[in-house]
């Protein structure tokens, strides 16, 4: 895939990412930017590196992590609260910012890649990007809209989480979390009580 520098030089951005969220697994409170293996929209596809998913709230972080394509065709959006005791969440510091693909708007077209590799379901086209960004460039990762919720999240690189992120820890408990009822209702999510 060729990245043309006028093009990469142009959808550069420099973002401050500190009030941003993400939704780990409650095992990984003790680590909250822990990276592991896993398949996503711009993991690589030969596993040569690893990323740090953020969302700008943390309805988009709930949408992004558990909700998911759950509901798709569903008359009833009901999620059981043990479900969630299974998560933490942790809000994230940056001292300084991020050197960021922008890929919120025009950006897959102007690098003439498929378009789904931002919006869509299937997530070939992103990783086949990412792989490219990672390996021809010295981006810190990419900032794009959650095709859920329309809110900004960013992909950041391995290379660059330790010098450029921090988090408290462990992460609070996502039961715990102040706001997370409006976060539910936003995406009219039921609450089940288990008995």
């Amino acid at each position: 895939m060729t990245l043309y520098p006028a093009i990469l030089k142009r959808l550069s951005v420099s973002v401050d990412v500190t009030g941003y969220v993400r939704i780990i697994a409650r095992i990984h409170a003790a680590t909250p930017l822990g990276m592991g293996a896993g398949r996503s929209r711009f993991s690589s596809p030969r596993d040569k590196f690893r990323l740090l998913y953020l969302a700008q709230n943390p309805m988009t972080a709930v949408a992004e992590t558990i909700v998911r394509d759950r509901y798709e065709k569903a008359a009833e959006r009901l999620l059981h609260e043990d479900e969630l005791d299974r998560y933490s969440i942790a809000a994230v510091r940056n001292p300084r910012p991020l050197f960021l693909l922008d890929l919120r708007n025009e950006g897959a077209s102007l690098l003439g890649v498929s378009t789904d590799a931002v919006r869509a379901k299937a997530q070939a086209a992103g990783r086949r990007l990412s792989q490219a960004l990672y390996d021809q460039t010295t981006f810190d990762g990419i900032l794009y809209m959650s095709r859920i919720t329309n809110k900004q999240c960013v992909a950041v690189y391995d290379r660059a989480v330790a010098s450029n992120l921090e988090a408290d820890s462990p992460a609070l408990d996502l039961p715990r979390l102040a706001n997370l009822r409006a976060a539910l209702d936003a995406l009219h999510i039921s609450l089940i009580a288990v008995p």
